[in-house]
């Protein structure tokens, strides 16, 4: 659980956020409420080096870095006023020695060298379609890698996840977890990043593989 004082550090980033259109409408304690659920359903613990996909007003990796101490990240996400923002909030927040911001496509990105199959989990909320996010968050996992994604409100669906797209990617899942505050879908990486994976800039938004 968050300490007030980081609570309110925090609520006021994403109140300025919300101010610049970067979160929607209602209270912003919501986000802090579902990203704390999150870190309880993948690892209270963690204290490896992950990397938020689709960062955009920090949600929920700014969150994530606080509820996790000894973790480091990126945030990464493709608009240079989010990445901007991103900057400004990293270093509001003192957390410059753990995290870094990395602005560009996930696509291109993920085959950087700097990227590649270097992480020990992705984390996505929002990013996209299921087959989307796995495509383009499977290329920075390392073996036995985790991918988290934020699932919908409701009971655990499995079906966002079939298994012969799921097996295409080397992932492993879905492992579904938490509850009503925040549910999540955990697929673990078999082995490195297969070469085909993600496919160019904007394919696997136009055509997901489910």
């Amino acid at each position: 659980m968050l300490a007030p004082d980081l609570r309110r550090l925090l609520t006021a980033q994403l109140e300025d956020a919300r101010r610049r259109g970067m979160v929607g409408p209602g209270p912003v304690e919501a986000h802090l409420d579902h990203a704390e659920a999150l870190a309880e359903a993948v690892d209270p613990d963690f204290h490896g080096r992950f990397l938020d996909l689709g960062s955009g007003a920090g949600v929920p990796g700014l969150i994530l870095l606080e509820l996790w101490p000894t973790a480091t990240g990126v945030l990464l996400d493709a608009r240079r006023r989010r990445c901007s923002f991103l900057a400004s909030a990293v270093d509001a927040l003192d957390l410059v020695d753990r995290v870094s911001v990395a602005c560009g496509r996930a696509e291109e990105l993920a085959r950087d060298r700097e990227f590649r199959g270097l992480f020990e989990l992705v984390v996505a909320r929002g990013f996209g379609a299921p087959g989307t996010t796995a495509e383009c968050a499977v290329g920075f996992l390392g073996q036995g890698g985790r991918l988290a994604v934020s699932e919908p409100p409701g009971g655990p669906d499995p079906s966002r996840w079939p298994k012969e797209g799921v097996d295409s990617l080397g992932l492993v899942g879905p492992d579904l977890r938490g509850s009503k505050g925040g549910r999540v879908a955990i697929l673990t990486s078999a082995g490195p990043p297969g070469e085909r994976w993600p496919r160019r800039v904007g394919v696997p938004g136009r055509r997901p593989l489910w």
